[in-house]
């Protein structure tokens, strides 16, 4: 299934204004376990004093990190890059309407040909590295980006059935992914040769965010694909099931997994 002409249409009802741009990206929040486990990673830095000046989203997309970033860290330059040239003007127009155009900018950016050089204290990578072929030079280009002692956080689908890939033969549910997903050797590998340390690698997605997915995520995904129409039924969809994938989201963070569809990694330079 092709996820990217979903996001299109998603993001013509919501690009209308500010403030529908705006109930766009909470609602994101709400939604996606996988915002869940990046913003207790965050809350979690802050905890320790981490108070960075400079902040990178590789992968930046619609934005919605971004402005979590920007009101989580309101002292840091934060800039978003994207591969897509359009994805990255939207964002800068939307930017300049909120109040954060002085501390937020958007850039083309290809990861594969990164040419940074110790200029943020934390990267972020939401879901992009399953995207990415050539995964060990985007890590090598992160870590020349990134100041001594800076921070890199990632979120990818992990081989225990990420992607909704669960045997040999099954396809990805998302036809834009180079890879099913990631096993914590391979990535812990991967990112030690880059030069990365303090490398800690958990699994999200876990039996209760599995089920949360397939509510919150798959069965709508499926739907909106099928039919442009069904859009008008999504309201109506999460008010009944919605409740129930808060309960299972909340449950999916607040406890450890032993195996799980997706990976959180922190790890530093």
């Amino acid at each position: 299934m092709q996820y990217d002409p979903v996001k299109r249409s998603l993001g013509k009802i919501f690009n209308r204004n500010p403030f529908l741009r705006k109930l766009f990206y909470r609602l994101l929040d709400l939604l996606l376990l996988r915002s869940w486990h990046i913003r207790r990673e965050l809350r979690l830095l802050k905890k320790e004093g981490f108070d960075p000046a400079a902040i990178a989203d590789a992968g930046s997309g619609f934005g919605q990190y971004v402005y979590y970033l920007a009101r989580e860290f309101p002292g840091a330059r934060i800039t978003g890059l994207d591969i897509k040239q359009e994805q990255v003007d939207d964002c800068n127009r939307f930017f300049s309407t909120t109040g954060y155009g002085n501390t937020v900018s958007f850039r083309y950016a290809d990861l594969t040909r990164l040419d940074i050089h110790k200029e943020f204290d934390l990267v972020l990578s939401v879901d992009v590295m399953e995207h990415i072929e050539d995964d060990r030079t985007v890590f090598q280009r992160i870590y020349k980006g990134l100041k001594p002692g800076g921070f890199l956080l990632i979120s990818t689908p992990s081989d225990q059935g990420g992607s909704d890939v669960h045997h040999d033969h099954d396809a990805s549910f998302i036809d834009e992914h180079v890879r099913d997903g990631y096993g914590v050797e391979e990535m812990d590998e991967k990112l030690r040769k880059a030069g990365f340390s303090d490398i800690h690698i958990r699994y999200a997605y876990g039996k209760p965010g599995k089920i949360s997915w397939k509510l919150s995520m798959k069965y709508p995904i499926l739907m909106v694909n099928a039919s442009k129409l069904l859009l008008i039924l999504l309201p109506f969809y999460y008010l009944i099931t919605y409740p129930v994938s808060y309960l299972l989201n909340l449950a999916d963070v607040r406890h450890g997994h032993d195996s799980g569809t997706g990976l959180i990694v922190r790890c530093r330079k």
